[in-house]
């Protein structure tokens, strides 16, 4: 066999024992704990055949408590670029097979090479999560090698979309990766994340929690908000994955990819015309409103399991990718609270930073009151929902269907906040607050006078009913563009994406403002 032969041969081997990471012993573990390895993963996200790795070389240079012996060809982490559906990313793997996943100076180098790869390139960064946090034997250079992913995620925030994928365990510093990238996703028991594991807690606090309850995807997907998304296998999670890429651009330069629409703009959705309850007080199903508007009823929901009492998500009209916000009276009656305002202005913020178009759909009856609610810092939440859609400079289409109260009108994108079309249904009202509400702050001294202060109040309640909850007033002042027909919402919200398709709008100049936090 000439030499040449001998170095390609060597090259050929290298490669396999490179990808069976931490050898077959570690692999099948991993399987048996339900779990797929970082190749297998990558495998299934990517394009057929598509997938350029880097760096399967890579060897950690650390010789401390018998790290020598250690060595695995690519320490721990796979990373490189590919397709998928055709469109340019940039991918790295965890290798739970290869030290725990545990994360090394090299292994932080590897994932840092990717990143500025796919900032260069304009491509969305998917990092896969499967990590048993950083290598304790490499010390300050683990830790540093943190500190130079955090800072690239930071780099990247709103120049191209960042996804985490958590597929295991997430632990200490290295939760703040996945917390800056744009959006996360947790398998449902498989996966974890916290700052300070149950023994921790439990030397300090005295509490006792298993790992499921302190961090697993039940917990941060309904309470923390911290994950968007939670699949129960791998495979779930990773369709999700694409789902996601295909209503959002690959940076911040483009825009997201338009798809053949084959249901027409003009549909008529006669089901609209009567889908609010007679009774204002009584609830509906907004998703019933966005289903029966969007290209073929299609709504890819964010966060679905958190806040409900208001909806974020993706869906399209006349094939063209928009972000939805809207509130949701079949939860708490819709009203805005801690968690609902910090959801919708994350999600509002990503739109505009991507030029996705946003359509709200408001039907608000005021912000949640209470000591828990103003102990929590609602004002400076609710301030943040203000924030983003003002400083937002997408298209915005706001649709006011019934109550639209006080502070909470202003925070979900009203003219004032720079919205470009604002429609109304009849049905809307617009106003400081409901009358009852409104009737009892006006009349109070009259109605202690009166003979009958119930019938009194009820009749004043009618008067401002007639004058105020409906709106006209505000369409007299140019607030409302137009009252519209319910039916012809999806007609009216592809027009006027139509016609904002070339909206250029600025902001002052400045380094960046301050938003409330």
């Amino acid at each position: 066999m000439s030499r040449q032969l001998e170095k390609i041969k060597e090259l050929i081997t290298k490669r396999e024992k490179a990808r069976l990471g931490g050898g077959e012993k570690a692999i099948e573990k991993q399987h048996e704990r339900g779990k797929y390895t970082a190749r297998e993963r990558i495998d299934m996200l990517v394009d057929e055949g598509s997938f350029e790795e880097y760096d399967m070389f890579k060897l950690h240079r650390s010789h401390n408590f018998g790290m020598e012996k250690k060595q695995f060809l690519g320490d721990g982490v796979v990373a490189g670029s590919a397709t998928i559906d055709g469109r340019l990313v940039y991918v790295y793997a965890q290798d739970f097979t290869v030290n725990g996943g545990s994360l090394s100076e090299t292994m932080s180098q590897k994932i840092c090479k990717v990143m500025d790869m796919a900032m260069q390139n304009g491509a969305p960064m998917i990092c896969v999560n499967d990590s048993g946090g950083a290598r304790i034997q490499e010390g300050i250079c683990a830790l540093a090698g943190y500190g130079e992913i955090f800072e690239r995620n930071i780099l990247a925030s709103g120049v191209i979309p960042q996804i985490s994928a958590i597929f295991g365990p997430c632990a200490g510093g290295a939760v703040y990766s996945p917390a800056l990238t744009d959006f996360t996703l947790m398998t449902e028991g498989t996966s974890y994340m916290f700052l300070t594991g149950p023994k921790v807690v439990k030397t300090v606090t005295g509490e006792d929690v298993d790992a499921e309850s302190l961090g697993g995807a039940s917990v941060h997907s309904t309470k923390s908000g911290v994950t968007h998304f939670t699949a129960k296998t791998e495979e779930e999670g990773i369709a999700l994955i694409k789902k996601l890429l295909s209503y959002i651009p690959s940076n911040n330069m483009e825009t997201a990819p338009v798809v053949e629409c084959n249901d027409p703009i003009n549909r008529m959705e006669d089901s609209l015309n009567e889908i609010l309850p007679e009774d204002p007080n009584q609830a509906y199903d907004m998703y019933k409103v966005i289903t029966a508007i969007t290209d073929n009823g299609e709504f890819f929901e964010v966060q679905p399991k958190f806040a409900k009492n208001i909806i974020t998500g993706f869906a399209r009209f006349n094939g063209q990718s928009v972000g939805i916000v809207a509130n949701q009276p079949a939860a708490y009656a819709g009203v805005l609270d801690v968690n609902a305002s910090r959801k919708g202005a994350r999600f509002v913020r990503f739109c505009d930073a991507f030029n996705i178009p946003i359509v709200s759909l408001v039907d608000v009856p005021g912000f949640l009151p209470g000591t828990g609610q103003e102990y929590n810092a609602v004002i400076l939440h609710g301030a943040q929902l203000l924030y983003a859609y003002g400083e937002a400079t997408v298209p915005k289409i706001t649709i006011n269907l019934r109550k639209s109260y006080g502070g909470s009108h202003i925070v979900m994108g009203c003219k004032q906040l720079r919205s470009d079309l604002n429609f109304a249904w009849p049905s809307a009202e617009i106003a400081v607050m409901g009358a009852g509400g409104a009737v009892a702050v006006l009349y109070a001294k009259e109605a202690k006078t009166h003979e009958d202060p119930r019938s009194f109040l009820a009749e004043k309640e009618e008067e401002y009913t007639e004058m105020f909850a409906n709106p006209y007033q505000a369409a007299q002042y140019g607030y409302i563009d137009d009252v519209i027909e319910p039916r012809n919402t999806r007609f009216r919200i592809c027009r006027g994406l139509a016609q904002l398709a070339n909206k250029r709008q600025s902001l002052p100049a400045k380094k960046h403002g301050c938003m409330p936090m």
